[in-house]
Parts: C-alpha cells; structure tokens; sequence
C-alpha cells in the first residue's frame, strides 16, 4: 500500500489549488536511491496536483523518466525508450512526457536534439519545481530548468509532499552533492557541490515520519561521513555520528540505515554510535571499488587496500555481527592482471555479505573517460565473471553459517515470485523468505533454516 505523506510544513506559497484532478501519471525511475527518493517527490507532488498513480505508461497522461548517468547503458536505455515514446505522443496529442534526473542535468540540448516530443526537462535540483514546469508548458510549449552552481542549502527541497510504495520504510536526505573527485563519477558534474541539511531539519522530517508509522529510515549521502562539515551551528560542526545518535532518539525509528560512506572519511566516531545506538543496524556498505593500490590511487580514492581491510576490522571488532556490503569497478583503465587479481585477494580477506559489480563504463566529463589505456571489452568481462563467481561463493557460504540462527526480521511483503511466501529483511540487510502472509513492518524472531545463493529461509518462531 502506498501513501502520501507531507513531510514538514509547507510554506504559503507552496499551496496551491490542485489543476490536474483526475489525470493519471506514470514515474519511471532509473538509477540510486537518490532518484528513488527524488521519485518519491514527484509523486507526490502530482498527487498533491490532483493525479492518480497508474501502473502503466499506455494508460497515463503524463509520463515522467527520472533519469541516471552513472553508466552508459542508463542513457542506452532512456534514449531508447524515449523512442518508444514518439509514437505514443502522436497517437495521444495531450500525453505529457517529462525527463528530469542526472541525463537531463548534464545532456538537456541533447535530449532536446534526440527527443523533441518532451515537453519538460529539469534538473537534479529543480525537482519541487515539476508542477510549476508542467503548467508552463501547458501555456507556452516545450521548457528546460537546470540548477546551476549558485544553490545553497535553502536548495534542498524540504516541505514536500511524498508518496512512499512503503508505509514502514522511508528515505531521508542528509546531503546533496559531493565534494571528492573520484576519477570514474559523473556525480559531482550532475548533483554538485556538497550541501548538508540542518540537523533540526533532519529529525523534524523523521519525527514526522515516524508519526505517520514509518519504522525504518535510510539517511542518504553521497558521502554520509562528510555530514556537517559545511555548516557552522554555533561555532561547531554537527557531525554524521552526531546526527545518528539524535535520529536513533526519535521514539518510532526502530531501525536506521545509511549510504553511502565513503571509505577515506569514515571515523571511529561512527562506528562508536552504531555501537551505542540501538536502532542503528549492525549493516555497513563500504565501497571498495578495487583493491589495487595503483587503481585506486588512479580513481583518486584517497586510501589504499591495507587502509581499507584495517577500517573494516576497525568495525567489526567495534560493532558486533556487522554485516558488509560494497562495490567494485572491473576493467578501469590500465587495469593489469596483477591488479584485478589484487581486487580478488581483498574480496577473499573482507569476505563481504554482498557486492554491487560493474564494468567500467566512461562517461564524458570525468577524468577517466579520458584515460588512453581503456581495457578490452572481452577481457572485463572475462575478469567480471570470475569476480561474480568469488562472490557468489562467499555470499553462499556467509549465508550457510546463518543456519541455526534466530535472527529478528522486519516483512516487507509478499515475495514477488510466490504471494504465500513473505520477503522479510534482518538488521543486517540479510533477505529471509518465510512462508505464510505477514503484515508488512511487523518484526518476527526466525529461525534460518536453509540457504541460497542471495537469500535464507527461516521457521518464525
């Protein structure tokens, strides 16, 4: 079940008397949980307009892409289904089309030459101003708005309406933006500078969640570690761990998530308040991206592998049956053997619960795009499968050891393959499929008695 929810109080001019009562949309998002979030928004800012949700874009009036240029193949897939689109908006005249996100911060001309049918196109920041966009369009035709570099902190969107597809879990920002110059990321080009809310401003947005029955929040950062280092309160900086232990004090919030830190700024700090906050989940994700010293020192990564594993132990002996997850780049430029081999050797040390995968994939604007010793396309692969293979064994026998266990869990819902089997999550973001229907957000004690290669199953008891 979804729900909209108004997160904060908006100001006088934000009201407004709904004009589309009546006309369905259709969201399609690609990318982060950042977009996700973002997606959140715009829903319910139509809703708040007077639309209703629809499921499928043939039945919409208007269609909204909320887009992601982290990886080539993201802007494949939004060209190619802008495609698709041409001839829907010929068939149905009044079909509004809309394209906001990443693509259209860094690609708006070129989405204008590709796709002349779209009749907004906003930015990563622009996203509170849809509703606005989509009335001048009525009026005057096709319209573009892109933040540019003067935003500030009164940038961040606060005071909007959301629809979440999840009563019980829910997405708070901390910061926009980012500040490192990782050699591989398009993100500081599309999202910018990093910005911090205030920290009065983040718990009154989970307060007001967990008023409406939400239990579990996900604080999200470019780089969550770097929280607070652009604001002056008083003379001092609030700090990441700082704002964990204030947002693990709002009564409700029985579990709190958070991505992405960033390997080179994560403190003791941090790890002391997971330890000592109990709604905090013993769940890190800690981007490793490789484990070649060289590679890394290319991605401008700012640690290397041994700094790395050493942070990894530091949590783990300060936080009690941690979970960990991560990610890594296959094939960045100049990548030997000897250095993906490396990135096998930390795998196989860190022995990660889950890793997020990918093949490089340049995108113009960042330095390694630039780079003249790109690797060939049968060789990453060649070294992707054989990473996914190291993976997949650790992720199965980490799995295994979980057998015997009571572990707490919180339903998520029926499982999308099999309705009489309910998909419920532990702290430790670990999945665990148990059979029967469960109220979505209840928590439940199980036992894990089988496990496979992503997922356990368990016997509530």
């Amino acid at each position: 079940m979804s729900e909209v929810t108004m997160l904060g109080m908006p100001s006088i001019k934000e009201v407004r008397a709904p004009t589309r009562t009546g006309q369905t949309y259709f969201v399609r998002t690609y990318g982060c949980q950042m977009n996700q979030h973002d997606s959140e928004r715009i829903a319910g800012l139509l809703e708040s307009d007077g639309m209703i949700q629809t499921d499928s874009a043939d039945d919409a009036d208007l269609i909204v892409l909320n887009t992601c240029t982290i990886r080539e193949n993201a802007d494949v897939k939004l060209y190619g289904y802008l495609g698709s689109l041409k001839k829907a908006k010929r068939d149905r005249p009044n079909l509004k089309i809309a394209v906001g996100g990443c693509s259209a911060q860094k690609e708006r001309d070129m989405i204008r030459e590709r796709a002349g049918w779209v009749d907004v196109v906003f930015g990563t920041h622009n996203v509170h101003r849809v509703v606005d966009l989509l009335d001048r369009a009525d009026e005057w035709g096709p319209i573009t708005e892109i933040w540019d570099e003067t935003k500030t902190i009164s940038d961040i969107p606060s005071g909007l309406p959301v629809h979440r597809e999840s009563e019980h879990s829910a997405w708070v920002t901390i910061t926009i933006g980012c500040n490192n110059s990782c050699t591989f990321c398009i993100v500081p080009i599309v999202r910018g500078a990093e910005i911090s809310r205030r920290p009065g401003d983040v718990i009154r947005e989970v307060e007001g969640l967990a008023a409406a029955g939400v239990k579990e929040v996900t604080l999200l950062g470019q780089n969550v570690n770097s929280y607070g280092r652009d604001l002056d309160l008083n003379g001092r900086q609030p700090l990441f761990a700082d704002l964990l232990r204030r947002v693990g004090e709002v009564e409700g919030i029985e579990r709190i998530r958070f991505t992405s830190p960033h390997p080179k700024d994560f403190r003791e700090d941090v790890a002391l308040a997971m330890a000592e906050t109990p709604a905090v989940c013993e769940q890190i994700h800690f981007p490793l991206q490789s484990g070649s010293d060289r590679i890394l020192a290319r991605m401008h990564r700012g640690y290397t592998a041994t700094r790395f594993l050493k942070k990894l132990e530091m949590m783990r002996s300060m936080v009690p049956n941690l979970a960990s997850s991560t990610d890594v780049i296959v094939g960045f430029p100049g990548e030997t053997e000897e250095d993906f081999q490396a990135t096998l050797d930390v795998l196989a040390q860190a022995r990660f619960d889950t890793a997020y995968m990918f093949q490089f994939s340049p995108r113009p604007g960042t330095p390694a795009a630039e780079m003249d010793d790109h690797i060939e396309a049968s060789v990453v692969q060649e070294r992707f499968d054989r990473l996914t293979a190291l993976q997949a064994s650790i992720t199965y026998e980490n799995n295994v050891k979980q057998i015997g266990e009571v572990v707490s869990v919180m339903v998520e819902g029926p499982s999308k393959k099999d309705p009489s089997v309910a998909t419920t999550r532990t702290r430790g973001n670990r999945i665990v499929h148990i059979d029967g229907t469960w109220e979505p957000g209840s928590f439940l004690d199980v036992r894990v008695t089988q496990a496979a290669a992503y997922y356990v199953e368990g016997v509530p008891l």
